[in-house]
């Protein structure tokens, strides 16, 4: 049976490269609290833009879609849904609002998943919307010639309340231990969560609004200005690769929680990084071009390159770009790497 212990990621057993993923992650996060103390009005801004992004791409990921006006009316007017599809996208919607409101009051705990759970089906009038499973299930995939296969065999319906009992237990003890880092112990929690597999269906979607709690409860309200399901739907090829990866073995306790955990923390980088490109766009005379030049290189966990600056900086030339590299260099802030077409910038 799977035993749900979080310790390892105390243990020394982490490659270096995801505890220094955390730690710029940590120092991104400081910037954008600056920012956000002195930018109120703006981030009010953002924040409306990210909730109905996070509520189409969460529910587009599940093949859940509505045509964007719909989408708009139903998040920021609360319209009532119209047909079963956007009776699951207002219940998302309620979920969402509820941790962005109230996380501070919502325990990661049996009764909140459950009623998270539930309030996702209210408006579906689905009478299991609060249960656990009564019936096994299988997590299918089907290839482009339409061949399907078992991808995962998830816990056995009378299994699950046991599971999940322990999973919530294990991350107690891990949260509380300060050895542990929470951007390591979130993805290792979801992906339990998704190895379970608890519900007749709505895991995925479950799971994207518990990360998002547990992401709260660790000190990172990033995703209430950026959608953190909007960058999952965009590269969610790799999120799904990530998770094959990881679950492989996992009822024998020999899985590898590497590629989920590198996953999860490459997808809250992204959110950074899309932060500023939306702080420019919406206030761009707040910030001098040279000032978000600087910015984008010394937040940057990777080299970038010229073209990288241009495309996330879209109103700043080339030239310029250029010529603010050059001094960065002459400085001894930045370095350069490669040459040619593989020049790249890195903080010094």
């Amino acid at each position: 049976m799977r035993k749900f212990d979080y310790s390892f990621l105390a243990d020394g057993m982490i490659p270096a490269r995801l505890f220094s993923l955390a730690s710029g992650i940590s120092s991104l996060k400081a910037t954008s609290d600056i920012r956000r103390a002195d930018n109120a009005s703006l981030f009010e801004s953002l924040r409306s833009i990210a909730k109905v992004q996070s509520v189409k791409s969460s529910n587009a990921i599940e093949g859940i879609i509505t045509s964007d006006e719909r989408i708009s009316e139903i998040v920021e007017h609360n319209s009532a849904p119209r047909n079963h599809s956007e009776a699951e996208i207002a219940g998302y919607r309620d979920v969402l609002n509820d941790i962005h409101l109230g996380w501070q009051n919502m325990s990661f705990n049996e009764d909140t998943v459950l009623l998270m759970r539930r309030k996702m089906y209210e408006h579906a009038g689905y009478e299991y919307g609060g249960k656990y499973k009564t019936d096994n299930n299988l997590i299918i995939e089907e290839d482009s010639s339409g061949s399907r296969r078992v991808r995962f065999r998830p816990v056995p319906a009378d299994e699950v309340p046991a599971a999940m009992e322990q999973l919530l237990l294990a991350y107690s003890d891990a949260a509380s231990d300060s050895g542990i880092e929470p951007l390591l112990l979130i993805p290792c929690v979801i992906l339990d969560f998704l190895c379970i597999h608890p519900f007749k269906d709505g895991n995925g979607r479950l799971s994207r609004l518990l990360t998002l709690l547990l992401l709260y409860k660790s000190g990172y309200d990033i995703v209430r200005y950026v959608s953190f399901e909007e960058q999952i739907n965009k590269y969610k090829y790799q999120y799904y690769d990530a998770l094959q990866r990881s679950s492989d073995g996992w009822h024998e306790n020999s899985n590898d929680c590497i590629p989920f955990i590198e996953n999860f923390l490459s997808t809250l980088y992204m959110c950074y990084k899309e932060l500023n490109t939306r702080f420019s766009a919406v206030n761009g005379k707040a910030i001098p071009k040279n000032m978000r030049i600087e910015q984008t290189v010394l937040n940057s966990l990777v080299p970038v390159s010229k073209t990288d600056i241009c495309g996330v900086l879209k109103d700043v030339s080339p030239s310029t770009v250029e010529a603010v590299l050059g001094r960065m260099i002459r400085d001894g802030a930045i370095r350069k790497i490669g040459s040619g077409r593989a020049t790249r910038y890195i903080k010094n």
